[in-house]
């Protein structure tokens, strides 16, 4: 059975910092691309890292670029995004997920930045 559990999202002040964390199971991790995800209130779910297979390659949204970093552990199957100088709206829940193709989602991590 696959599995994405995310976690790390909390509240956090514009300009800080948060790191978020991805323990996938039920497939080979290690085979796949990864993405994080985020869905804002009343906005679609959009792809804003990936990541491929061996880590070597990654692929930022025009809105996180410079700010955020994803990597991967393939020997924890593990995926991780870095967010760095987070703005308001950055605030949405974030999944993770295999890119392109997706498998069951998970729950996800809410991030809120607030003053």
């Amino acid at each position: 059975q696959v599995r994405v559990m995310e976690s790390g999202g909390g509240s956090v002040q514009p300009g800080g910092s948060l790191r978020l964390s991805c323990a996938a199971s039920g497939f080979s991790f290690s085979r796949y691309r990864m993405s994080w995800y985020r869905q804002a209130p009343g906005k679609e779910r959009e792809s804003v890292a990936i990541i491929f297979t061996t880590g070597g390659t990654t692929i930022y949204a025009d809105s996180v670029r410079g700010r955020f970093t994803i990597s991967r552990d393939n020997a924890k199957n593990t995926v991780y995004l870095e967010m760095n100088s987070v703005k308001p709206e950055d605030t949405a829940v974030y999944y993770c997920n295999a890119h392109p193709t997706v498998f069951d989602w998970g729950q996800g991590t809410q991030v809120t930045v607030s003053s």
